[in-house]
């Protein structure tokens, strides 16, 4: 069972409820003088009035849509109450109540209304041409945290994102496969399970790193991560921060004490890895030509909505809080 539960749900109402939080998402695609629109459908213009012709995503559940229903593993969630405000109300593999970011990110695109894994066996090429995720619930950067909860570590992913250029490659052709992969949104979101799990759930890291040390193994990971997806053909790529993991229902639990208030462990090496990747990014971009990363902060946006859930419209936290901690989450 992924920990990650009311992260997404409360990452996926951000999304679909506040307009600064969508542009922030699609600054990943500015013009050359690093500019981004004001309006909502301005922001979906890019250079020479192109559109995006695809959403690629890489990461773990908050971005998963149901790419660990086809791999055995554990960390699944293809029950109840997962997807009961989803289309038809049935859990579909998503690690949320409903869709997860980047199904609006592709609809807020113009690109299609769900984003599809790339496991499931019903693509079809349109599907592929359009964009799909990679994502696996339970991964990380640390490699060791895909391989404690049996899912596709990053570098799994980009092994299948090589099969997905050659099914492209074979069905348009070597030049559309190039364009179609230098104007598409890439999305990276990883790194919640390697603090919340593999650091502190599990005794294997912290035998051998402090958190500073552990954050820049995440970082060195994320970096070669990047460089490997670049060399790949990506150029517009947001890499996500990690949310405020330590106020997750299973964090509290397990660490806020009495109060049962957010870690303050696990929000500290979150911002000192965010703060890591950050900088990093800003250094890719340097060295990369033509490489646009843009660094989004989920962080802080997720931890005002738990602070003050009021004012992000009609969110019932208590509710979810319970029904995340009876799902272990």
């Amino acid at each position: 069972m992924s920990k990650n539960l009311l992260v997404l749900r409360k990452v996926t109402t951000a999304t679909r409820n506040s307009t600064s939080k969508v542009r922030q998402l699609l600054r990943v695609c500015p013009d050359k003088g690093g500019h981004t629109s004001a309006s909502r459908r301005d922001t979906t213009r890019l250079p020479k009035n192109e559109t995006v012709p695809a959403v690629i995503i890489f990461g773990d559940s908050i971005v998963d849509t149901c790419n660990n229903n086809y791999i055995e593993t554990v960390v699944k969630c293809d029950f109840p109450p997962y997807g009961r405000d989803f289309i038809g109300g049935k859990p579909t593999g998503r690690f949320s109540n409903g869709k997860v970011p980047v199904d609006f990110l592709a609809e807020i695109l113009g690109v299609k209304k769900i984003l599809p894994a790339y496991l499931d066996p019903n693509l079809q090429l349109q599907d592929l041409l359009t964009g799909v995720s990679f994502a696996s619930g339970g991964a990380g950067y640390d490699p060791l945290t895909a391989k404690i909860a049996s899912v596709l570590s990053l570098s799994d992913q980009l092994d299948l994102f090589r099969n997905y250029i050659k099914k492209i490659k074979d069905a348009v052709g070597e030049s559309r496969t190039a364009t179609i992969l230098s104007k598409s949104i890439f999305i990276v979101c990883t790194g919640s399970d390697d603090i919340a799990n593999t650091y502190f759930s599990t005794p294997f890291r912290r035998a051998q790193y402090d958190i500073p040390g552990y954050t820049d193994l995440m970082v060195r990971s994320a970096t070669s991560f990047l460089q490997e997806l670049y060399g790949l053909g990506a150029r517009r790529i947001g890499v996500l921060s990690v949310p405020s993991i330590g106020c997750v229902p299973s964090q509290r639990t397990e660490a806020g004490g009495i109060l049962r208030g957010c870690s303050e462990s696990a929000n500290q090496a979150a911002i000192l890895f965010n703060s890591k990747l950050s900088s990093q990014v800003d250094s890719i971009n340097k060295i990369l030509p033509d490489a646009r990363l843009v660094y989004l902060d989920i962080y802080n946006p997720l931890l005002a909505i738990i602070q003050n859930p009021s004012q992000y419209g009609k969110l019932d936290f208590k509710r979810q809080t319970k029904d995340a901690v009876a799902q272990g989450t």
